[in-house]
């Protein structure tokens, strides 16, 4: 049963169980007014008995679930916001018990005949009943849409402090160089250059390479036949003297 009730906790029933019991509640009050102008009409005062005992087992319901929000929550809350939660609980362990009575008042009027004329009376008290559980609801607001009780909002805002005996530091893990292992395997921090700007007119600026001629030695020029240059005639005999032929000398 335990672990029924563990689970149904975690759900977190407690709005949707409340929100059927108001709107049960209140649809039977207004049922029943109904029903007081058109007494012949039996079927919706038995509807309007049937809501109104259903609502009062949906009231125990929503103050069942409320304890369970209420144990979760209260030690979030602080200040104003605690003083509406109190208030709230306060009503949710009273309403349920007003309209159960109600609910066995409703019985006696629908099948005990001198009970019957007391329904001016009862019509009144539930329709106090009705304001108050509306009452009820209003304070369900301010605290949900107000100080945010429990929510999320409220729990991440407001955790409790931590316990302030510190837990003891763990060193940090030490970076070693193993030797014969390359030191790109090593992580090390890497130093962050920041770009530094450097005038245009200080910098050097780049001469073109030349590629190198090797030097040769200009070829003399070659007289040859028709190039304009002076040929030199080879050595003219000497002629012969008295004009005679040199074998005859």
């Amino acid at each position: 049963m335990q672990a029924v009730i563990e689970y149904l906790k975690g759900w977190q029933p407690h709005p949707f169980v409340d929100h059927f019991t108001v709107a049960l509640i209140l649809l039977g009050i207004v049922t029943d007014l109904i029903a007081s102008l058109f007494s012949a009409r039996l079927w919706m005062r038995y509807m309007a008995l049937t809501l109104m005992i259903v609502g009062a087992i949906g009231a125990a319901g929503s103050n069942v679930t409320g304890g369970w929000e209420a144990h979760r929550v209260w030690g979030w809350v602080s200040g104003a916001g605690k003083t509406v939660l109190r208030n709230h609980a306060w009503w949710g362990n009273i309403l349920p018990w007003v309209f159960g009575a109600l609910a066995i008042w409703r019985l006696g009027l629908q099948f005990i005949g001198f009970i019957a004329v007391s329904r001016p009376i009862y019509l009144l008290a539930a329709i106090i009943a009705g304001a108050l559980i509306v009452y009820q609801g209003h304070l369900g607001s301010v605290m949900v849409y107000d100080y945010g009780i429990g929510t999320a909002l409220l729990t991440g805002s407001q955790a409790p402090s931590p316990s302030p005996v510190a837990s003891p530091a763990v060193p940090a893990p030490e970076t070693t160089t193993t030797p014969g292992v390359a030191s790109s395997l090593v992580p090390s921090p890497i130093p962050s250059i920041a770009p530094t700007s450097t005038p245009t007119s200080i910098l050097p600026t780049p001469t073109p390479s030349v590629p190198a001629v090797p030097s040769t030695p200009a070829p003399s020029p070659t007289p040859s036949i028709g190039t304009g240059l002076p040929i030199n005639p080879p050595p003219a005999e000497s002629p012969s003297p008295a004009g005679g032929d040199a074998r005859n000398l």
